[in-house]
């Protein structure tokens, strides 16, 4: 249990709050580069850290990610007209580059330099790995983009990337990669669908592993050691990355290291966040059995089995197939224990309703 200050510190993200002062000297994940995949294309909405944004690319494939809201009267950027290097408010036809400088004032008199005089919220992007990452941090402040292996690859050869909105804080998916536990139920496949089991394999068999943590200067290394029979210790080691990242080892006893995948939990704001989900293989391309989590959502990124229509469970598939009854996806799995902790979880003890 956590006292209330504790609970909201690691949970409110919203301006002002001491985790969005932290976010913000981070680079983060803020949208898939397809989704304003060609120069010019249609703007898209962005909300990160509870601020509305608005990104598009450019005449000359620039990303740029603006404040939603015209600088002159509030209209929605997202309505603009992405023309001429710029993003142009319908309303008075004031255009705004991906730096946030304001090119042009159309309905000024002749001569105006107001246009000299207005900066608009503009913060600065980097494409990797398929993903558009953003700083909001300090200007005078920015850090290199980390050079992770994950990030020097063709996105569409080593890597899949995919995205979702989750209907929770970010904090309840990131814990979920902190927990190895919760493999042998949240995610078991019953492999005799008659009797309900089979022979069992490790998650099976020690459904309590020993865990430990061990701080590092990125964040915290996270160990599991599992009962994998014939005397064999299945070691299994994933990573907590600051500031949202979750590290998951693959490969399988064997030992094969073919590669990792990464969730990313960004925080829209205290009660929605996005889960990137990044599948990198070092060694192979990733297969097209592998990339089906498309499959498992609507075109603006919500989950065809959400918390709406619960998640479409199948009470006979629970009975003899799988342990939650909501197909093989492990997104669905992940979304569905932590969305129905409620959309911002309590942990002082009081678990009659979530912290609002």
């Amino acid at each position: 249990m956590l006292p209330r200050e504790e609970n909201d510190l690691i949970t409110q993200v919203g301006p002002g709050t001491p985790l969005n002062t932290v976010m913000r000297r981070y680079w983060i994940p803020a949208l898939l580069s397809r989704e304003i995949l060609e120069p010019d294309c249609p703007p898209v909405r962005v909300r990160l850290l509870g601020e509305d944004l608005v990104a598009f690319r450019d005449s000359e494939g620039k990303v740029g990610l603006l404040g939603e809201h015209c600088p002159h009267h509030g209209a929605s950027l997202f309505f603009g007209r992405n023309e001429e290097c710029g993003l142009r408010c319908i309303y008075h036809g004031w255009k705004m580059d991906v730096e946030g400088r304001v090119l042009d004032t159309p309905a000024e008199p002749e001569g105006s330099t107001l246009k000299d005089k207005v900066r608009h919220t503009a913060f600065p992007c980097h494409e990797a790995a398929g993903i558009v990452f953003a700083y909001m941090g300090p200007k005078d402040r920015i850090p290199l983009l980390p050079n992770y292996e994950w990030t020097r690859v063709p996105p569409l050869d080593h890597l899949y990337v995919t995205k979702s909105l989750q209907d929770c804080n970010y904090l309840q998916g990131l814990e979920g990669e902190c927990d190895s536990s919760h493999l042998s139920y949240l995610h078991r496949a019953f492999r005799d669908e008659k009797r309900g089991g089979g022979d069992p394999d490790m998650y099976d068999r020690d459904g309590a592993p020993e865990l430990e943590g061990v701080e590092t200067d990125y964040g915290v290394r996270m160990i599991s050691c599992r009962d994998a029979g014939d005397g064999i210790t299945y070691l299994r080691v994933s990573n907590f990355v600051l500031p949202c990242y979750g590290f998951v080892p693959t490969g399988g006893l064997k030992g094969n290291s073919e590669g990792y995948t990464i969730h990313a939990h960004v925080p829209i704001d205290d009660e929605h966040s996005l889960r990137f989900n990044i599948f990198f293989r070092r060694n192979r391309t990733v297969a097209q059995s592998e990339q089906r989590l498309d499959d498992e959502f609507n075109p603006d990124f919500t989950k065809v089995r959400n918390i709406h229509n619960n998640y479409l469970i199948d009470r006979e598939e629970q009975r003899h197939e799988t342990f939650i009854g909501l197909g093989k996806s492990f997104v669905i799995h992940d979304s569905c224990a932590t969305e129905s902790m409620g959309p911002r979880y309590d942990r002082t003890g009081n678990t009659s309703a979530s912290a609002t």
